[in-house]
């Protein structure tokens, strides 16, 4: 099975805590790149969430949205800090001594004094929370792989369409080859008889030609390896492991044979069916940088 790098996922969960939403889009990236947005609340959080997406995925550019209404009205409490309130008339009641001025303090006047009082967030429980947001989490991860798998099943189509029509190509070329050759040899004949006139055309030095001319552009190995390429990919497309870089390998392979076959060649039509066999190859690696 294969699954396309690209996607969208989203999940919402609601409790008496609150209301968490999470939507997680991604397009390709040679390694899994996580970038997630979230409520400095969550942050105690994030190693779950970074766990939890891995392992789900593997690779891509993944943007993590998080969204958290807090339902909670108590959680903001005012703490009064009886400690400093005493320092600050301490030290109030020494100036008074050492400067010799009359006071002028009240219990008002030092409770607005900075830190006397404090606004605070009552501490959430953690597994709580984190229960909260990994039902959404799971919820935007299930969504967003179903959506790459849909997507991988339209790719995996379209490539064995591409990695057939390729297939046909080589066949071409190993159906052209013995005919090609026996051009050649037809072509050197006239040539060296027409150079030589009425002399007689020695064989053995045709022979020793064509020899020379079918090492130089002989291409079994190419189209061997070519096959063996195409049903290596098909093989791995079915596999249930994740494919993108053992099939990025495998086409950069393909068109390393295409190449050294392209260089052989000295006959147009085998030059048109290269340049074709490129041209499809070439389409195929674009189309596996969006595997994963």
């Amino acid at each position: 099975m294969i699954k396309s790098m690209t996607g969208f996922g989203r999940g919402e969960s609601q409790s008496q805590l609150g209301k968490i939403t999470v939507e997680i889009r991604s397009v390709n990236h040679r390694y899994l790149d996580l970038n997630i947005r979230m409520p400095r609340k969550l942050n105690p959080l994030e190693s779950n969430i970074r766990n939890e997406i891995k392992r789900s995925v593997t690779r891509g550019k993944m943007d993590v949205y998080i969204n958290y209404e807090d339902f909670a009205e108590d959680n903001v409490k005012l703490q009064y800090n009886a400690s400093i309130a005493k320092e600050y008339a301490t030290y109030i009641m020494e100036m008074e001594k050492e400067l010799g001025i009359p006071q002028d303090i009240s219990t008002m006047k030092i409770a607005t004094l900075p830190e006397v009082f404090v606004m605070s967030q009552a501490d959430e429980d953690v597994d709580e929370l984190w229960s909260l947001l990994g039902e959404a989490l799971n919820n935007a991860l299930d969504g967003f792989v179903k959506q790459r798998i849909a997507e991988g099943s339209e790719l995996k189509a379209d490539l064995d369409e591409k990695l057939d029509h390729i297939t046909k190509l080589v066949e071409m070329v190993e159906t052209k080859y013995p005919s090609i050759l026996e051009d050649y040899k037809s072509r050197l004949y006239a040539k060296l008889k027409e150079t030589l006139a009425d002399t007689n055309v020695d064989e053995s030095r045709i022979a020793q030609e064509m020899v020379i001319y079918a090492d130089k552009c002989c291409v079994d190995e190419e189209t061997v390896r070519l096959k063996s390429h195409v049903l290596q990919i098909k093989n791995t497309m079915n596999s249930d492991t994740d494919v993108g870089k053992k099939l990025d390998f495998l086409v950069q392979e393909m068109n390393r044979e295409a190449n050294t076959m392209l260089s052989k060649s000295s006959d147009i039509t085998m030059t048109d069916i290269g340049v074709e066999l490129k041209t499809e190859i070439e389409k195929i690696r674009e189309q596996v940088q969006n595997i994963e």
